[in-house]
């Protein structure tokens, strides 16, 4: 380890927030693969393109398992308390199996029988903001209601509680909380979704936690499997496209000729390119997807030896210039659509379908009600989430 080593995953240029860090990103024009430092000094492997993100992510070799010695984890990752690890840190065929008991919530086909409620919520959302007063934050007025509202309803989570959970997954993807408050926060929500399992035992719904609590009769899933795989679902369901809805928002409006783009069509290709587009852009989980070799691997004339630290960053590979032509600049006409901001292989996101439509709602709806949306502050003073797995903003003032 060297003293010019750089730290991943690095600081963002103040007048540049929607790209990668500019040391990360020069990080790729000098190798596929290179040695970094994390935040707590643990030397890994950095990839920095494309083609070789794929080809590892595709390879068993790699393993998502956070316990495996070597795994490049820099926060406490339990729920709390005996609270068991989540199935996207674990391998197949583990993985696999518990995996399967939740994809069928989220194929296209059953996404898109959720199309015209979310497009009901949204536009109520609106109606709501366009009563009340101006200016308004948008990440707490529209941003985060709408995944809540979403994912609150296929789970089977009353909306009523959302304040808690949000607040609690605020703190779990926290980068500089402490262990004991992520396990303290971890705690709280394994606690609530466990309350809400108990409930669902005795008078099920037609929710996906009743599903799970279904398959803990059949003695196909434990109660904390289940009460886990719906903290994932929770967290992940809101977190994630709230800071995309957010961010991408910020980003049309500082490019105001492609936010013409989506305000001025009609065209649900179009606007379904938008979104991939704005995917690959912003990529807003910018601590890299986090593996440990299981053998010697060798990529790109370097040897990854077995046991060594492996993060993939998706930001800077959707920025890779060998595939995607000009990638610094946002075109929402050109088709991203093999970007990585939803990963690559066995683990991709199970939730891609779910977000895709939501995005696409929320980004043909918005700008055509508030033709007129506008900042009601300067970028200057926008609070980015400089300190988060999930990078967004914390506050976004708009006027119209």
């Amino acid at each position: 380890m060297t003293d010019t080593m750089e730290v991943f995953p690095g600081v963002r240029a103040e007048k540049c927030p929607f790209d990668p860090p500019p040391a990360i990103q020069s990080l790729q024009e000098e190798a596929p693969l290179t040695r970094v430092r994390l935040r707590n000094g643990v030397e890994v492997w950095l990839v920095t393109r494309y083609a070789e993100q794929k080809t590892l992510l595709a390879d068993p070799r790699l393993s998502s398992d956070a316990t495996r010695p070597g795994y490049p984890i820099e926060v406490d990752i339990a729920a709390g308390g005996d609270a068991p690890v989540s199935f996207i840190l674990m391998d197949d065929p583990e993985h696999a199996r518990l995996r399967r008991m939740v994809t069928s919530s989220f194929t296209i086909k059953r996404v898109e029988t959720m199309r015209p409620g979310v497009q009901q919520i949204v536009d109520d959302l609106i109606d709501e903001m366009l009563a009340g007063p101006k200016p308004v934050d948008l990440m707490q007025a529209f941003a985060l209601p709408v995944p809540s509202l979403v994912i609150c309803q296929l789970l089977g989570v009353p909306y009523d509680d959302h304040e808690s959970f949000q607040e609690n997954s605020k703190i779990l993807i926290n980068r500089d909380a402490s262990g004991e408050e992520r396990r303290a926060a971890g705690g709280r929500l394994f606690q609530y979704l466990d309350g809400l399992i108990g409930q669902k035992i005795t008078n099920p719904g037609d929710d996906l936690l009743s599903s799970l609590v279904e398959r803990i009769g059949n003695g196909e899933l434990t109660r904390p499997e289940a009460v886990q795989m719906g903290v994932l679902m929770l967290l992940a369901g809101h977190e994630t496209t709230a800071n995309m809805i957010a961010l991408g928002t910020l980003a049309l409006l500082e490019h105001p000729d492609q936010l013409a783009v989506l305000r001025e069509t009609d065209d649900p290709v179009l606007v379904s390119s938008a979104v991939e587009e704005l995917l690959r852009y912003l990529h807003i989980t910018h601590n890299g997807r986090r593996r440990v070799a299981l053998e010697d691997i060798e990529i790109a004339s370097e040897t990854i030896r077995a046991g060594e630290g492996v993060v993939l960053a998706g930001d800077i590979a959707n920025r890779d210039p060998s595939v995607f032509p000009d990638p610094d600049v946002l075109d929402l006409r050109r088709n991203p659509r093999r970007h990585v901001a939803f990963g690559f292989g066995v683990h991709q996101c199970l939730g891609q379908p779910l977000a895709r439509m939501e995005l696409q709602v929320v980004y043909s709806t918005l700008y055509k009600r508030i033709p007129t949306l506008r900042l009601a502050t300067t970028l200057e003073k926008i609070p980015f989430k400089h300190d988060g797995s999930v990078y967004g903003v914390y506050e976004l003032p708009v006027t119209w």
